[in-house]
């Protein structure tokens, strides 16, 4: 009967006074609804994070025009292919770093200190007034904005199980919506004075500072998020284990769990002749998996740097001279396209085809409509307006997919860097396609949008066997 009791005993849960960790999983132990609340601060918080990453497309090329580095047209994209890598750069180095102070300090104090870098640097991005000074306020942004991770492991830790899904879709559903408005800040705000001289003059402060007005519209945003992030509970365990010889909390309980599981698979992996010390740098299915993101993460953004910049360059070098009001009208109904693909479309055909197979088929299928931009900007008018739009849609519709899948600081540090290296090739690119406007094979922008197919069947060849090995459940 002892041993009985003192097996129950053993099951039940200590919650810890004091400790916030504790407080949530108590709550999350007796309410069963969803913590909206919670939720939709996350979601606001997410949102203050991706709008300052799509913002400054719509307008780049403007910038780095004016600040007169670049000393021919076609030099631009170059240029501005650097202060587009400078963010994920920053993210990139640091990503680790900001989870491992999350899982010290807690998720909060990581999150609000991601915001105070947005309202700082963002500012400070919008107030540049050469080249140096704008790469550096990106780089900084990024290296101190280190709170997308912490979200999602505060979305796991204040969410049930069976509200995970809800919860990481509120995180997916964020990112779409900056992808929407982001655009459109940037397109609509850029060059106040130009736009609306009615309202702004030319020797004000937006006149004096023409790319200030989008940047401090998502600052001020950001402040107001920053101060309300203060009420956001905090989720992480703060509390040392002091029982009697006995008396075990959850968290011994869940360790000892863990250490079970882990040595349940150091056995499988004895079993395959793996040695389990060893197994997660010969885990060739999560490394191959690592590796495709990569490939298509740097497809990706080479891809919206070269986009927006190709659709701002003069006609003359292949471009379609497009303002920046228009390019970020196109994004913005991009985004919106994307969104609705990933809230609704894209789980269906994962469910039936599964994620790899979709991969595969939205690469091939990406293939021709990127290779079909040259031809349409031959057009003009509505027609152009029509398939640029439509193009431009179902292009982002499919890609993207294959970064649901990477979460782990480790794979999320190796995308951010590829995602640096995407702009700054991409522009680089551009610049030299625009060079090469008499030449026979491939001339003007052909060639930049066929290297960008050749990184995505690069990554198409690279999901299939035997490279990409699927984990077997």
């Amino acid at each position: 009967m002892e041993d009985g009791q003192s097996k129950i005993h053993l099951l039940e849960k200590v919650y810890y006074e004091g400790c916030p960790g504790c407080k949530i999983e108590k709550r999350k132990d007796t309410q069963e609804e969803i913590p909206w609340k919670t939720l939709i601060s996350i979601w606001i918080i997410v949102l203050c994070n991706a709008l300052p990453i799509s913002s400054l497309f719509p307008f780049l090329y403007f910038m780095i025009r004016d600040f007169h580095i670049a000393e021919r047209e076609e030099d631009v994209g170059y240029y501005a292919g650097f202060v587009g890598s400078a963010f994920m750069l920053g993210r990139a180095l640091t990503s680790i770093f900001w989870g491992m102070l999350a899982d010290r300090y807690g998720r909060k104090p990581i999150i609000i200190i991601g915001t105070i870098a947005v309202v700082i640097f963002n500012t400070m991005f919008g107030l540049s007034v050469n080249f140096w000074m704008a790469i550096s306020a990106r780089f900084l942004l990024g290296s101190l904005c280190g709170l997308l991770g912490p979200a999602k492991a505060y979305i796991s830790e204040i969410c049930r199980e069976e509200h995970q899904a809800v919860g990481m879709s509120m995180i997916t559903s964020a990112w779409g919506i900056g992808l929407i408005i982001g655009p459109a800040l940037g397109g609509l705000l850029a060059q106040p004075a130009e736009k609306y001289p009615h309202i702004f003059s030319k020797e004000s402060l937006f006149g004096r500072f023409p790319y200030l007005l989008p940047c401090l519209f998502i600052s001020i945003f950001a402040t107001i998020v920053t101060i309300s992030a203060f009420w956001l509970p905090e989720s992480l365990h703060m509390h040392k284990s002091k029982n009697t010889p006995g008396d075990e909390s959850y968290e011994e309980l869940e360790a000892a769990s863990r250490k079970t599981c882990e040595e349940s698979i150091g056995i499988e992996d004895k079993e395959r002749g793996v040695n389990p010390e060893k197994s997660l740098y010969k885990n060739w299915p999560l490394i191959s998996s690592i590796i495709v993101y990569c490939v298509f993460s740097l497809h990706d953004m080479a891809y919206t740097e070269i986009f927006s910049l190709w659709a701002v360059s003069p006609r003359k070098i292949g471009g379609l001279s497009y303002s920046s009001e228009a390019v970020g009208v196109i994004l913005s109904i991009t985004g919106f396209g994307m969104l609705i693909n990933q809230l609704f479309l894209y789980p269906s055909f994962s469910r039936y085809l599964g994620p790899v197979m979709v991969t595969r088929i939205c690469g091939v299928l990406a293939i021709p409509v990127l290779q079909s931009y040259p031809f349409i900007a031959l057009l003009s008018g509505l027609s152009l307006s029509i398939l640029l739009n439509s193009a431009s849609a179902i292009k982002n519709c499919l890609s993207e997919q294959h970064q649901r899948g990477a979460a782990n600081g480790i794979s999320m540090t190796f995308m951010s860097l590829f995602k640096a290296i995407g702009p700054a090739c991409g522009g680089a690119l551009l610049s030299w396609s625009e060079t090469r406007q008499d030449v026979a094979f491939l001339p003007s922008t052909h060639m930049v949008f066929t290297l960008l197919n050749v990184v995505e069947i690069v990554g198409v060849l690279l999901t299939l066997k035997p490279f990409l090995v699927e984990r077997k459940n």
